[in-house]
């Protein structure tokens, strides 16, 4: 493969991203559609095999929320550190600790809060801009990696993401989106009953946990971060729910 090679697959790539800056028709899926994509997106985010990689996933959005928070005050995003048994760090550096308690609140509940846009998105017709801009904003992750662990990682769900936009059926678009939506949805679940576990029964985990590290910063309380967690995914899954709901035609 020479240059002039490459360069047509990342000309062919980029129309292919650029393709997707538009909005379809809405999914309107039967009561059968739904329920086989809510039975793939509990496959790839319950059993334990399929969460040992969906929850990679999952762990990379835990840490672009820190990140995009960070930015959002001003801070400077150092690196991210993704590692295998789907820990990570998001490093920023800045000044306030108003700042640092904003970065640091947004980590748990953002996969939610991706998840419901994904619904959302589903439903409404951007199924296409959604999943391009999901794969730009993978490969941009790259700048930002800081560990071995964290390349594979990053450079693995970049490569899916990108082999998503390009083989992906248009008339699947708006299915995969919503799978994936109700996939981050569950995973948010699972995070946050994990991290419970660690204030419950594992207390000798809690430097890792990121309402431990708020408590310590702000003197506000672990239980009450834990329930501001909480609060922002259970807001989420609802608002996704009422979109199925409707969809669905089932009683409001």
């Amino acid at each position: 493969m020479d240059l002039n090679d490459l360069h047509g697959i990342g000309a062919g790539w980029w129309s292919r991203i650029l393709a997707g800056f538009h909005r379809d028709a809405g999914l309107e899926p039967t009561l059968l559609e739904l329920g086989l994509i809510l039975a793939v997106a509990l496959a790839v985010s319950v059993p334990r095999a399929s969460w040992r990689y969906f929850g990679l996933f999952v762990t990379m959005v835990h840490e672009l929320g820190h990140a995009f928070a960070a930015l959002t005050t001003g801070r400077l995003v150092k690196g991210i550190h993704l590692r295998f048994d789907q820990s990570g760090a998001m490093m920023s550096r800045g000044s306030g600790r108003a700042g640092a308690a904003w970065t640091g609140f947004w980590g748990y509940p953002v996969p939610a809060v991706v998840g419901c846009i994904l619904v959302l998105a589903a439903f409404s017709g951007w199924s296409s801009l959604a999943l391009s801009v999901s794969a730009l904003l993978l490969l941009a992750t790259l700048l930002f990696i800081r560990n071995a662990q964290g390349a594979v990682i990053a450079v693995g769900l970049a490569l899916a993401s990108s082999l998503l936009v390009w083989f992906a059926p248009a008339a699947l678009l708006g299915h995969l989106t919503l799978a994936l939506g109700i996939g981050l949805l569950v995973g948010s679940v699972r995070d946050w009953l994990n991290l419970l576990g660690v204030h419950t029964r594992r207390r000798h985990q809690l430097a890792n946990s990121d309402a431990h590290i708020l408590a310590r910063r702000t003197g506000v309380p672990s239980a009450l971060w834990l329930a501001g967690f909480a609060a922002v995914i259970t807001a989420c899954w609802v608002h996704a729910g009422m979109a199925v709901a409707a969809v669905a035609g089932f009683p409001a």
